[in-house]
């Protein structure tokens, strides 16, 4: 699930250039001011006019890797704001710039690095802070990116990009319950307002919990946005899978297949819905579908699931043993063998692949409460 994107506020004229009243100064203005106004071109001509005087202008190298950087080449960003940092190694906006060219490449511990320079001489600055919160939730520290956050909101209560963060943060290491208090703390904000993300995430939370009829409020205001957002389209179907209305269900998924006909997860899903509908003719055209356009094991999976419906034991035991071979840790594959089992009147069977499982030493509630009812120790 995206981040919400931060302010971006490396764009402005440097203030110490406010002060200056000489040629230099007066043509770094004016290439800041082109910055801002997307003409990078003529940015650029005015920044390098400055550095064909002095090649050391920090103002001109900053613009320079700016000017790269709004473009999306963060490499040859990164190159102006190191160069810049040679010649002047506490320039806060060649950091800044440097930092947020890290980020983009996805090099999240050097730019946490480079950020934590910064704070070393401005610890309150809130920009600086949600980034490296945000840097740090992105390598998977969760006690200092939650340690920053609560900082930022220690300076400003309701900062949204601290409040959307720490909703990914235990969003991220499953803690969903905590995830929606600060999601839903942004709906009380923003109203109306609030961002479509806010909405599908608040609804993804709940999707997690299993609490799929609290889920479709958020996804339906999601739609009303934008009726064809995939990540609302796909979460309303699938609460509507868990309350199982699968008609319901089945209006979204056939929305998404419209505008990506080739998308096996959703013909997949589309079949499962067909099938719990007592359709399988049409789940088996769903689910062929998808196999044409490559192997999916839930396709085979629900084929082997009708074919057993339809009193074709053997058909089905084939298939789900042949899965097993290419899945052999998937607990729902050994779940329906072993249905398949009893409805063919094979109960050892049944418990024998099972216990199969068992032998891999992986700990599944389904499977163990499944065994002990077959074994009579329920």
């Amino acid at each position: 699930m995206p981040s919400l994107p931060y302010n971006d506020d490396f764009f402005e004229v440097p203030e110490e250039i406010q002060s200056e009243n000489t040629e230099i100064a007066e043509t770094s203005k004016k290439g800041y001011q082109l910055l801002k106004e997307n003409r990078f071109d003529e940015a650029v001509e005015c920044f390098i006019q400055i550095l064909e005087k002095d090649k050391e202008n920090n103002y001109a190298l900053v613009g320079m890797g700016d000017s790269a950087r709004k473009q999306g080449r963060f490499k040859e960003a990164a190159d102006y704001y190191r160069r810049c940092l040679v010649f002047h190694p506490g320039n806060s906006y060649a950091l800044f710039g440097l930092a947020d060219c890290y980020k983009a490449l996805n090099q999240f511990q050097k730019a946490i690095e480079i950020w934590e320079q910064y704070l070393l001489h401005d610890n309150t600055n809130i920009t600086v802070l949600t980034r490296v919160a945000d840097a740090y939730r992105k390598v998977h520290d969760f006690r200092k990116s939650k340690a920053i956050y609560h900082r930022v909101l220690e300076l400003n209560p309701d900062n949204h990009y601290a409040l959307i963060g720490l909703g990914h943060l235990h969003y991220d290491f499953k803690e969903y319950k905590e995830a929606l208090s600060y999601w839903q703390r942004m709906v009380e904000l923003e109203g109306d307002n609030v961002d479509i993300r806010v909405l599908t995430a608040i609804g993804n939370c709940y999707r997690k919990l299993k609490h799929f009829d609290k889920g479709i409020p958020y996804f339906e205001k999601a739609l009303e946005k934008e009726p064809e957002n995939f990540y609302a389209l796909f979460g309303i179907a699938d609460c509507y899978r868990g309350v199982g209305k699968q008609n319901m269900s089945l209006v979204y998924w056939n929305k998404i297949l419209e505008k990506d006909p080739k998308n096996k997860v959703i013909l997949t899903r589309a079949g499962d819905a067909y099938r719990n509908m007592g359709d399988y003719d049409k789940a088996v055209e769903y689910y062929q579908n998808a196999l044409n356009i490559e192997f999916d094991i839930y396709a085979v999976l629900g084929l082997a699931v009708i074919a057993r419906q339809q009193g074709k034991y053997e058909e089905a035991i084939a298939s789900l043993r042949s899965l097993l071979q290419n899945d052999p840790k998937n607990y729902r594959i050994y779940i329906e063998l072993a249905q398949t089992y009893l409805m063919n009147n094979q109960r050892q069977q049944a418990i024998d692949v099972l216990t199969e499982f068992q032998h891999m030493g992986i700990k599944n509630p389904i499977i163990q409460e499944a065994l002990a009812k077959l074994t009579g120790k329920a």
